[in-house]
């Protein structure tokens, strides 16, 4: 079932807004459960060409979901990704076809802990099944096959993102002629992990999370803002920090000799925060940095066998100042495809604005995602 869907809206998605597709057959999950009626909420870019050969399937990462070209419903912000979608830019939309859709799991359409449960009648919350990235891109791939879209001229995506882009190309490898993989990893780091089980304890220890039972009531918004403070502190670096901050003081000309925001990083550190909360669900949180955290395609001989035989272009591009996902994890990626005799490229970019780089205007970025799909469009005649 095509467009909005209007019972059992999953999330934060506002009503009448973007596409939701019904899957026609349920979802078998690597947890062993099956979702029986699964909802993908999507948004397109651009025109699917004649022979459907002009597709690219953009995955986003954690916090962001399928708004990544068009102002947001609920924010009013500017899509994530939007000075890169559009005509004559990277992602041509008068060349491709650009399919972006909100995870399973999320919160902004797609089937997740704030949906209802068929069952019950009531949202899921603890009660939905653990998710993986596998299972994502499952249902991403359930969604292209509804939408006719066989085989994909590139998958792209960063971080979170790119996890799904090497999940899809070593899960389905017949249907990705070309894959990005933007400031991401095959696997999530004990570092990884242990920053994102500080925001998850975080969150269910805000009293308003009630075991994860909170629907209709207040949610734990406490929590999720804490949560993402001590993730967003991540995804930059020192030295934007630095520059950005430094140790200026917030609405004041000396330390208060309190525990009010003195500091300028503080005050930004808690808008994150409470802005977050406006539009994601924290047991959404939960379930997808569970999902990042059991990410593992392998290391060495193993991952260069997820690979074997593939047909698939790789682009890798690290960012030399994000200390998330550093350059080291993209190069174990690359040496693992060169193992598989893939056809790799990879570009470590001197930047200072940390993790979240792949997000922000860079003319040296910009230029080396354009120079592959550029190639992957000449290739393909589109």
């Amino acid at each position: 079932m095509h467009g909005s869907i209007e019972e059992g809206r999953s999330g934060l998605l506002p009503p009448g807004e973007g596409e939701v597709l019904r899957l026609p057959a349920p979802l078998p999950l690597d947890c062993g459960r099956t979702l029986e009626s699964v909802d993908v909420a999507y948004e397109t870019y651009g025109t699917l060409n004649e022979d459907r050969s002009n597709a690219v399937l953009l995955c986003h990462p954690l916090t962001a979901d399928q708004f990544a070209g068009r102002d947001h419903p609920v924010t009013g912000k500017p899509g994530w990704w939007s000075y890169l979608i559009g005509p004559g830019l990277p992602l041509d939309t008068d060349r491709v076809f650009v399919v972006c859709a909100n995870v399973l799991g999320g919160c902004m359409g797609s089937t997740g802990p704030a949906s209802l449960d068929p069952e019950t009648g009531r949202p899921y919350g603890l009660g939905f099944p653990v998710v993986t990235i596998s299972d994502m891109v499952r249902a991403q791939a359930a969604l292209l096959d509804a939408l006719g879209i066989g085989r994909l001229l590139a998958v792209v995506g960063g971080s979170m993102g790119g996890m799904q882009a090497l999940a899809w190309a070593a899960d389905f490898p017949e249907r990705v002629r070309n894959a990005a993989i933007l400031a991401s990893a095959a696997r999530h780091t004990p570092q990884n992990i242990a920053f994102h089980e500080v925001g998850r304890q975080a969150v269910m220890a805000d009293p308003a999370w009630r075991g994860g039972d909170y629907a209709g009531e207040e949610p734990p918004k406490a929590g999720l803002a804490v949560a993402r403070m001590a993730a967003h502190v991540t995804y930059l670096s020192e030295a934007a920090l630095e520059e950005k901050f430094g140790r200026r003081f917030q609405d004041r000309a000396s330390l208060g000799y309190g525990f009010d925001a003195d500091f300028q990083v503080e005050s930004y550190l808690r808008h994150q925060g409470s802005s977050f909360t406006d539009r994601f669900d924290a047991n959404s949180y939960l379930y997808i940095t569970r999902a990042m955290d059991y990410f593992d395609l392998g290391s060495g001989e193993a991952l260069s066998e997820r690979f074997s035989g593939t047909k698939t272009r790789f682009l890798l591009a690290s960012f030399t100042s994000d200390w998330l996902y550093p350059t080291p994890e993209s190069r174990r990626v690359v040496r693992a495809l060169h193992g598989a005799g893939a056809a790799v490229s990879f570009v470590e970019l001197r930047n200072d604005r940390g993790h979240d780089a792949f997000l922000i205007p860079d003319p040296a970025f910009e230029a080396v995602l354009e120079g592959f799909l550029g190639t992957a469009m000449r290739e393909a005649g589109v």
